[in-house]
C-alpha cells in the first residue's frame, strides 16, 4: 500500500499541465537568459506577514472567493519578492482573460492589474528553493548582467513553476527587469 501511495504521490507530483505566462527568449547561454513578457493580467497581495499568508489569499481567490463565484485556472511562474518591510506574490491569470472579464477580488488586499510589456534576466535553477540558493544565484545573474555591461532596474525576484508536492525536476528562476537594446 505504501509504495502505491509513493507512485500515486510521484505521478501527481511530476505532472505540470498549468499554462505558463508566455515570453519570448531573446538571449540564451545555459541557465542564463533574456527575455521580453508581454503585458498579462495579475493578481497580487502584498503583507507584511509570511509569503503562505498571501498564497492562500490568492488561491481563495482563484478558488472562487470572487465577484462571479469563478473559479480560475493556476498558472504558473509564481511572482515572489521579500524586502525588509514586505513580502509580495502575484499570480499570473490565464491569457483567455483581459481587465474587462476578470473577476473582482472580494479580498480587499488582492489588487488585479496588467503588467506592461518589459525586459527581463534570469537565472534557473532546481530543487527547492531556499535563502542560500536564491542568494548564490542572485550573484550569479548580477555578475553576468555586469559582465554583458547591462543595466538592471528595481530588485531580483524569484518565481516558482511548480506545485510544492512536486519532487523532481523543479524548475525556479530569479529575475530582474533590464534596460534591453536589441
Amino acid at each position: 500500500m505504501t509504495k502505491y501511495f509513493f507512485l500515486i504521490l510521484i505521478m501527481f507530483s511530476s505532472s505540470n499541465n498549468y499554462e505558463t505566462q508566455q515570453y519570448d527568449i531573446i538571449s540564451s547561454d545555459d541557465d542564463f537568459e533574456i527575455r521580453f513578457y508581454h503585458s498579462a493580467v495579475k493578481a497580487k497581495v502584498i503583507s507584511d506577514k509570511n509569503a503562505n499568508g498571501n498564497f492562500y489569499k490568492l488561491f481563495q481567490f482563484i478558488s472562487g472567493n470572487n465577484s462571479k463565484n469563478e473559479k480560475i485556472a493556476m498558472t504558473t511562474p509564481v511572482y515572489m519578492k521579500n524586502d525588509n518591510n514586505s513580502n509580495t506574490m502575484e499570480f499570473v491569470m490565464p491569457s483567455s482573460f483581459n481587465m474587462e472579464t476578470i473577476s473582482k477580488p472580494i479580498d480587499k488586499d488582492i489588487v488585479i492589474y496588467e503588467s506592461e510589456a518589459k525586459y527581463y534576466a534570469c537565472i534557473r535553477y532546481g530543487g527547492y528553493s531556499n535563502s542560500s540558493k536564491f542568494n548564490s544565484n542572485s550573484e550569479k545573474l548580477i555578475d553576468k548582467l555586469s559582465e554583458l555591461n547591462i543595466e538592471t532596474i528595481g530588485d531580483i525576484f524569484y518565481v516558482s513553476y511548480n506545485s510544492p508536492y512536486k519532487v523532481f525536476n523543479r524548475r525556479n528562476e530569479v529575475m530582474i527587469e533590464i534596460k534591453y537594446q536589441n
